[in-house]
């Protein structure tokens, strides 16, 4: 009998742990990823958003209003005479910045806006020239 409750007084107690060895109680890992969202403001975790796709194109109309049309241009290998073909698609965004014809743009994808607005004009990279 003395042997079993030396056994156990010796025996140590893992604290802050659940019935599974080394798996953190839910208060501790909650605690840590609130840590790690805070410390890094670029990190998805603190932005609850993932990888939103970029495009760089001219603003080929502004005469909406906050609503510009941007082209973007692709080369294209044609299949069979393998030499590279333009091809371009238009893009309505949303514009805040005050994007004129003949600016390049860079747009990001964003929530749907209206019925064809999926985009959003985040900087002018480039003025047109006057």
């Amino acid at each position: 009998m003395a042997q079993v409750e030396e056994a156990a007084a010796t025996t140590p107690v893992p604290d802050e742990t659940s019935a599974v060895e080394g798996v953190p109680t839910t208060e501790s890992a909650s605690s840590t990823a609130e840590v790690e969202a805070t410390s890094d403001p670029s990190s998805p975790i603190a932005k609850g958003r993932g990888h939103r796709v970029q495009k760089v194109g001219t603003v080929a109309s502004d005469k909406m209003q906050k609503t510009v049309v941007v082209r973007v241009d692709r080369l294209v290998l044609h299949p069979k005479y393998r030499r590279y073909v333009r091809r371009t698609s238009r893009f309505m965004a949303h514009d805040d910045l005050g994007a004129t014809t003949g600016d390049r743009v860079r747009i990001v994808e964003t929530r749907p806006l209206s019925a064809k607005k999926r985009w959003r004009v985040v900087e002018i990279v480039q003025k047109a020239a006057k």
